[in-house]
Formats: C-alpha cells, structure tokens, sequence
C-alpha cells in the first residue's frame, strides 16, 4: 500500500501548480529507504523528468504513475549497486566519463545540446544527469573487473552469430557474445543483491 501512496504524492507534486519547474518549493521528503541509503521525493522528480527528456516523452495524466513507479525501482537499483561500486572503490576519470557521455548521445540518436537546454529549461542540475552516466558507467567497469576474465568464446559461436548477422565481423562477434555473457553475470549478482536488500517505502 505504502507504494501506491508514493506514487499518488508523487502524481500530485507534479500536476501541482507549476510544480514542474518549481523545484525550489518542494521539500526533500525522504520517499524510500534502502538499507541505509535515502531516496527522496526531490531525487525521485528530478529522475523523472531527466527520464521523460531522455525518452522524448512528455509527461501527462496517463503515464506519469507508471513513469514514476519505473523511475523508483531504478533509484533502488543504483543505491544497490552503489554499495558494491563502493565496495570496491571504483573510480571514473574525466576522460572516461566525457567519452562515455559522448558515446550515451551517439548510441540514443539523441542531440546533447538539446538535452542540456532542456535540463536547463526544467530546473534539472546537469549533475544529476551526470550522476546517472556515471553510476552506468562504474557499474560496468565493476562487471568488466570481476567477469570479463572469466568470459570465453568459441569458433563455433562466432561462426554462429556471424551466419545469423552477416554484416559482423569476427571481433565484433566475439565482443557481442562477451558482452552477454557480462550483462548474464551483471543481472545475476544485481538480483542477488537486492534480494539481501533492505526496502522500506515511506
């Protein structure tokens, strides 16, 4: 019951007069706890608007809820994995995150200038944009660094792979059956993760 509350505070903070773009005035209300971790109801509308800009959709009536609903178990996912990113003191350098960053543009056909005016015309700190690429990105570098040695390939997967998609090449078919095998390994430990998790809705 406790979510559907959330959720319908949530709605109403958003379809508030002006609240959209009067972030100032709404208070920092913690939404959710993950183990020790605080989500609140601010971190939850700036990730919802940072999503729909994202996305190219605007919000309305018939999404937000289910929008929003999305945009919370994603938190509670980074707050997890932001535990074992911690854990084992990830780092990203400037270089990494801005080629990262130029990359995430690339791969969602999406114009960063346009984004960053709309952040801007939104009220959204880019650094929240920025902490989304970021916490992406330590968590795949976490992957690469406890996985990627255990990853292997054979002749018979490439040859496999390349028949069904002709336009590959051998590299780029072993790194598409790498990358699976990494995103298997990725999902496994996150869902062992948030089983031992603590969730506590507010």
């Amino acid at each position: 019951m406790k979510i559907f509350k959330l959720l319908h505070v949530i709605f109403i903070l958003l379809f508030t007069h002006n609240s959209l773009i009067a972030d100032d005035k709404i208070e920092h209300k913690i939404a959710v706890l993950v183990n020790e971790d605080i989500i609140t109801s601010y971190d939850i509308i700036q990730r919802l608007k940072l999503t729909a800009i994202i996305q190219g959709k605007t919000l309305n009536s018939q999404n937000t809820q289910l929008m929003v609903n999305n945009v919370v178990d994603e938190l509670i996912r980074e707050k997890v994995k932001l535990s074992k990113i911690n854990e084992y003191q990830i780092k990203i350098d400037d270089n990494e995150y801005e080629e990262f960053e130029t990359n995430f543009f690339k791969r969602n056909n999406i114009k960063k200038d346009e984004v960053f005016n709309l952040l801007k015309e939104n009220k959204i700190n880019y650094q929240e944009f920025r902490k989304l690429l970021i916490g992406e990105l330590s968590w795949n570098k976490l992957i690469n660094g406890l996985f990627y040695r255990l990853t292997s390939t054979s002749d018979l997967e490439i040859d496999e792979l390349i028949r069904k998609n002709p336009n590959l090449t051998n590299e780029q078919a072993e790194s598409l059956i790498v990358q699976r095998q990494l995103d298997l390994q990725s999902s496994k430990l996150l869902r062992d993760m948030m089983n031992e998790a603590t969730v506590e809705y507010k």
